[in-house]
């Protein structure tokens, strides 16, 4: 029987067959990765993403099309892992818009769903590259509203599947790096699987062809983003603050109240600066700096009601800053001012600042700020944390956090603000979708790497706000050179490199420069590429895998070949690299 409605029922079969069909593959998404590093996760983060929202559907009794949306949307937001699941949960969660209303949906109301969810998955990312996931969506959606005029939700769905086959055989053309190792991108692929699940729902006998070796696919977030997105604030400038006062709060948004973003946005805006709005349905968060915080406070009223309302004034924070920063100047003799070397081992006196020992503080009175990093290896952990980090999330390039680790771990900082360091690309974009979600002040610095990570906490200060620390420590990510030696998975040529299945691999800021059959040899090879004359410091964090004995032979040599550098060595106990480099 050929359908013109889609019920609420049908849907969530759709998204349960869709699940199972990226389940059942994705080990083949996993293994497809242009570089041959044993790191691919795209697969696992999309299923891991996806299985988040059935799971949200077991507790909904309700088979309204729009609400099977909604509550399968919300699922994916919280579950949201790594560059490609928060892109999945923001095409969804257009989908769901689109599908507000509706009891049923018939073919056009489908097809226009799919066309919301590419447009939102589109904002997300701050630059978008074609060639990607979001090209696979964006052409399916636009066939499927092109079969929409038949009336039928198979149609619909069948052009959709076709369409995205057609979108993904052709991301060669449109990336030069797929081209280059003859390869198709991994989020459009993993995208494939979840629409060939949708058509198995609404149309019976469907057989898919299953190739003996899947495509291998680009490595997750390689590309995607021109840029990483930050947070519309700007740096105040204590000495002339034109407009006083921090105002947060939300407006749960009345049903009857006409809301739209872009026009609440241009508004409010007028009250001040650093203004950031984020909406979700019925609820709107706001942060601007105003001056006159009760005329915004009465704007906003008029769409709804207002909570969690917090005011802070900036010009009395300023002022209480200097008092502390002239105490601390009187208590500190002049030998006791840390140098830079001095830095380095005594981190935390260094990072984070004293505390205010003259200030009396109850046990659950509020921190003023909480770090959080996400680390894979107990000696990376405890370096992070001799830095300042308060709390670790365990994850990195093959285990990337959710976006409900991140805001539970936010939350349970108990901290007036909090700065995370996701030291991973891929972990990013859960960091800064979790920092939208929660009411807690939380600024993202988008290290992408471990030595990225520690270097920006040497520009942390306690004493500064959130927006001035968010700008410094991103700037100190130039500051590090990123270097990793890790094995090939696979036989690959990659830049004009011969790699074979076991050899060593050195990556170089995020390309493969040298390889080799032993990893001291490539460890040594990749830091010939790194270092130039203006650097002096070369730090070495050696892996798992690595024994002390070999780790201290290495090191001697590293003191002989760079002799003009100072070298470091810490033990990470990291997975998967051998070694983790930094040049600075």
């Amino acid at each position: 029987m050929r359908n013109r409605t889609l019920t609420g029922q049908v849907l969530r079969q759709m998204y349960k067959m869709g699940a199972e069909r990226l389940t059942q593959h994705v080990k083949k998404v996993d293994a497809l990765n242009v570089f041959p590093v044993p790191d691919g996760d795209t697969g696992t983060n999309m299923n891991l993403t996806f299985t988040s929202g059935v799971a949200e559907l077991e507790k909904l009794a309700e088979q309204t099309a729009e609400k099977v949306a909604s509550v399968f949307s919300r699922g994916l937001l919280m579950g949201a892992r790594g560059n490609s699941g928060v892109i999945l949960s923001q095409l969804f969660r257009g989908f769901a818009k689109g599908l507000a209303d509706s009891v049923e949906a018939d073919s056009h109301k489908l097809a226009d769903a799919f066309q919301q969810g590419v447009e939102m998955a589109y904002k997300a990312v701050m630059k978008p590259v074609e060639g990607t996931i979001l090209t696979v969506a964006r052409e399916a959606a636009a066939a499927a509203r092109k079969a929409a005029r038949s009336g039928l939700i198979e149609d619909v769905v069948e052009r959709l599947v076709e369409a995205a086959q057609k979108a993904l055989d052709n991301t060669p053309n449109q990336l030069s790096v797929l081209k280059e190792v003859g390869v198709v991108d991994s989020g459009g692929q993993g995208l494939v699987y979840i629409y060939e699940g949708f058509l198995k729902a609404v149309k019976d006998g469907i057989v898919f062809a299953e190739p003996e070796e899947a495509k291998p696919a680009v490595a997750e977030g390689m590309s995607l983003f021109g840029e990483t997105h930050d947070e519309m604030h700007h740096v105040i400038n204590p000495a002339d603050i034109k407009y006083g006062y921090c105002t947060e709060f939300m407006v749960h948004v009345r049903p009857d109240a006409v809301f739209t973003q872009d026009e609440f946005q241009e508004r409010i805006s007028a009250y001040g600066d650093s203004l950031l709005v984020v909406s979700d349905e019925d609820l709107v968060k706001v942060h601007i700096h105003a001056e006159e915080p009760g005329e915004v406070l009465s704007l906003a009223q008029q769409y709804g009601a207002l909570d969690r309302i917090k005011i802070e004034n900036m010009r009395l924070q300023h002022e209480e800053v200097l008092r502390r920063q002239k105490t601390r100047q009187a208590l500190k003799s002049p030998s006791e001012t840390p140098t830079v070397s001095a830095e380095r081992s005594q981190v935390t006196e260094a990072v984070r600042g004293e505390p205010d020992f003259d200030i009396p503080q109850p046990e659950n009175a509020k921190k003023p700020y909480a770090i959080i990093a996400v680390a894979s290896g107990q000696g990376i952990a405890d370096i992070f944390k001799s830095l300042g980090v308060d709390r670790i999330i365990e994850g990195g390039q093959t285990m990337n956090p959710s976006t409900e680790q991140f805001v539970s771990a936010i939350e349970e900082a108990n901290a007036e603000r909090v700065l995370i360091l996701p030291n991973n690309k891929n972990i990013v974009m859960a960091a800064q979708q979790a920092a939208e979600l929660v009411d807690v002040p939380t600024a993202v610095i988008p290290s992408k790497s471990v030595p990225q990570g520690m270097s920006s906490l040497l520009a942390f200060s306690a004493d500064e706000p959130l927006e001035q620390n968010r700008d410094r420590m991103s700037e100190a990510l130039a500051l590090v050179k990123t270097g990793l030696v890790t094995y090939a998975v696979r036989d690959t040529t990659l830049n004009e490199l011969i790699i074979k299945e076991g050899d060593f691999i050195g990556i170089f800021d995020g390309d493969v420069v040298t390889s080799g059959q032993d990893a001291y040899e490539t460890a040594k090879a990749l830091i010939s590429r790194m270092v130039d004359e203006d650097d002096g410091l070369i730090t070495v964090i050696y892996g798992a895998d690595v024994k002390e004995s070999a780790m201290n032979e290495l090191e001697k040599q590293l003191r002989a070949s760079f002799d003009s550098y100072e070298v470091e060595v810490h033990d990470g106990g990291q997975p998967l690299y051998s070694f983790i480099i930094a040049v600075e």
